[in-house]
């Protein structure tokens, strides 16, 4: 079927009016050019204008007639002056124009000479990678136009990259992440080590953007939070990660900052937590600061395998019902969890069956605390007894539905003496202090977006709950106020979350005092006494 040809009015129209377009913008710019000085000068005169209004305001109404004679007065002696009323006019005019000028500043288009050379040596590295022999118009060549490669960047003051936008060719095999891992190093390299830079790969628009990412706030005190029953706050990740906020105090401001949130309970999809560091990394302080958010709505049960003594503080405590340093108080503490869980199992199934709600005893959440349970494992073998970690297979596999919660914290040297219930069950991880990315992705089960830091502060790291995404981890500081080494404020910001303190269950009473038995008296005296 043949197409029937246009109008002569649509088919000539289109570029008339494009021409008439371009006429008018002409003439447009013409007449700015030609008036752009009698626009300074009105502007100038508009911002006189207003300066004068805002000192007449401000001008106290006792001294505005002294005021107005001294302008009088002003006026009156320009006016008898040789010339006076026109070089009054000359003064104004050159005011207003000095006043309207525009007082943008005028930023550089482009970057700079040293700007340029980091650009061109970025774009020179990568043409082994985005190049290929048989590419007929290669984006990427030796002495090539980095512009096209590089639409957009910024700097910083010292002249470092901090957000810079890549294209690469469509042939690059953006989809293997070995790939993507000799990519990242390089430009981590190149970039300037010491930051930590986000990559965001498009894979269907073939570019990649580089940011680098501010530091964490390591300055958020432990305190309470605002969050839901069931709701436990990790710590604190980049503003892009989450689309949620909490409001936090510090000092005597306030700050809204995104947190990262655990959610338990009966409909949690990640019900058990692993945290894996170095010695010093904080796993402790992480695991202090989720004891003090559990307290508010349920029991904790620790147990402590470094016998450092991180939980001394919580002794006592209403809602503690045991912190155990010893391998027979961990095995005590640990089967009497394993029973408690098959209690609550059987309680609400019976309930259930009757058609009756569950117990009120079965819906307060359990908590239980292991740091470090593999330097249990050398002494229960060398004793001949079990393992703690094999009396948490009841908690791990049928926790959720009890309401009890198991949090284990141990170091990086010691994931082979984890039981595979553990490793299995335990769908929530964080990785705190330096770490490879070898072990950050075997640990949390997926590559972070961001390049690993050598040296990271106390509380620094990384978490995933599930199959979610990996963000950016700060502990919020919670350290053992019994320390020495503990600021004022920050040990009182423990303290003041402490519950109070209850009798143990187990204390020791004080034995009562046995009465003497009398002395036998001589019965001489009392036959003395008698006579």
């Amino acid at each position: 079927m043949a197409r029937r040809p246009l109008p002569r009015i649509l088919s000539k129209g289109s570029a008339q009016f494009a021409r008439s377009r371009e006429l008018a913008r002409t003439a447009a710019d013409s007449a700015t050019d030609v008036l752009h000085p009698l626009i300074t000068v009105t502007r100038g005169l508009r911002r006189l204008a207003s300066a004068g209004r805002r000192r007449w305001a401000a001008t106290p109404k006792d001294k505005r007639g002294p005021l107005l004679f001294l302008v009088a007065s002003v006026i009156l002696v320009v006016g008898l002056v040789p010339y006076g009323p026109l070089l009054a006019v000359i003064t104004l005019m050159a005011a207003a124009a000095w006043q309207g000028r525009d007082r943008k500043p005028q930023t550089a288009e482009g970057p700079d000479a040293s700007q340029t050379q980091r650009l061109r040596s970025l774009y020179e590295a990568l043409v082994p990678y985005f190049s290929a022999a048989e590419d007929p118009a290669p984006l990427y060549a030796h002495g090539g136009e980095w512009e096209k490669a590089f639409p957009a960047y910024e700097f910083d003051g010292s002249g470092r990259v901090t957000r810079l936008v890549i294209r690469y060719p469509a042939y690059f095999t953006d989809g293997e992440a070995a790939s993507r891992a000799r990519i990242e190093q390089l430009l981590h390299a190149k970039s300037g080590r010491g930051r930590e830079y986000h990559f965001g790969w498009e894979e269907e628009g073939n570019q990649l953007t580089v940011t680098v990412l501010a530091p964490l706030p390591t300055d958020i005190a432990a305190q309470r939070f605002v969050t839901a029953p069931g709701e436990t706050v990790l710590g604190f990740t980049d503003p892009s990660q989450v689309q949620r906020t909490l409001p936090l105090t510090h000092g005597e401001e306030q700050r809204d900052v995104p947190p990262v949130v655990w959610r338990t309970g009966i409909r949690s999809t990640e019900p058990h937590l692993l945290v894996l560091g170095q010695p010093g990394s904080g796993t402790s302080t992480l695991l202090r600061s989720v004891a003090l958010q559990a307290l508010q709505y349920g029991d904790v049960v620790i147990v402590e395998g470094g016998s450092t003594g991180e939980y001394a503080c919580l002794t006592g405590r209403d809602g503690v019902l045991a912190v155990e340093c010893g391998l027979a108080g961990a095995l005590a503490s640990l089967e009497w969890a394993s029973h408690e869980t098959e209690r609550r199992l059987i309680a609400a199934n019976q309930a259930r069956q009757a058609g009756h709600p569950p117990p009120d005893d079965t819906k307060r959440p359990l908590w239980i605390l292991l740091d470090r349970p593999s330097a249990f494992a050398h002494l229960a073998a060398t004793d001949g007894r079990r393992d703690p970690q094999s009396l948490l297979q009841v908690p791990l596999r049928h926790g959720r539905a009890a309401h009890v919660t198991v949090v284990v914290a141990d170091q990086f040297d010691s994931i082979d003496v984890l039981s595979e219930a553990v490793r299995q069950h335990t769908r929530a991880r964080v990785v705190l202090g330096p770490a490879t990315a070898e072990q950050l992705e075997s640990a949390l089960g997926a590559p972070p977006p961001t390049t690993p830091l050598a040296e990271v502060p106390p509380g620094r790291g990384y978490a995933r709950l599930g199959t979610g995404p990996v963000h950016r981890l700060q502990v919020p500081v919670t350290p053992d106020p019994y320390d020495d080494a503990t600021s004022d404020a920050d040990r009182q910001a423990v303290l003041t979350l402490l519950p109070p303190r209850t009798t143990p269950a187990d204390a020791e009473q004080l034995p009562e005092p046995v009465p003497t038995e009398a002395e036998p008296v001589p019965t001489e005296a009392v036959a003395a006494e008698t006579s």
